[in-house]
């Protein structure tokens, strides 16, 4: 990972090199493509914030964050929530950090717009990110989302929203 890691905003110089990024095959049936998230984006732009996440020049990975959703419209009880919808790192640049920085960066988001918790929902099985998420102190809820669990990862704990980065520089 270098100085130079950062999020940019997808536009039109961007966009196909977003649509090219793809996980490992075996990762394929835990994430959308960028193409599919960006359709959704577009389709609901109050809600989604879709970033390619860049390293120097070379495109690494993509994330989409949401904000103030209701799980459960029916629910009079479902709080509104913000979190991480989706979240791709090329096969080849996995284990480098990319992940983390981008959920750190969400994480980051949400609290600049007055946010205390941060929503995860993913698909559960081998190969699948929940070690990842749980690494990163997120925490399952109980809940289910359609065929994904519910984790939450609360924000007024640490500055960054994350824990101690323990991981920082090792492949996984």
């Amino acid at each position: 990972m270098t100085a130079s890691l950062r999020l940019e905003k997808i536009t039109a110089d961007n966009v196909l090199a977003a649509c090219d990024l793809a996980v490992r095959p075996d990762q394929r049936v835990f994430v959308a493509p960028v193409a599919r998230s960006l359709a959704e984006a577009y389709a609901q732009p109050d809600v989604a914030w879709p970033r390619l996440i860049v390293d120097g020049d070379r495109p690494v990975g993509f994330v989409m964050a949401f904000f103030d959703v209701r799980f459960s419209s029916g629910d009079p009880d479902d709080r509104p929530r913000s979190g991480l919808w989706r979240l791709a790192v090329a096969a080849g640049e996995q284990g480098r950090g990319y992940g983390r920085f981008a959920v750190r960066s969400v994480c980051e988001e949400i609290r600049r717009r007055g946010g205390t918790r941060v929503t995860v929902t993913w698909k559960q099985g081998e190969n699948g990110p929940e070690d990842f998420y749980l690494r990163l102190g997120f925490r399952l809820t109980g809940e289910m989302s359609g065929d994904q669990v519910v984790g939450e990862l609360d924000l007024t704990g640490t500055p960054s929203g994350l824990p101690a980065d323990r991981t920082a520089g090792r492949a996984r």
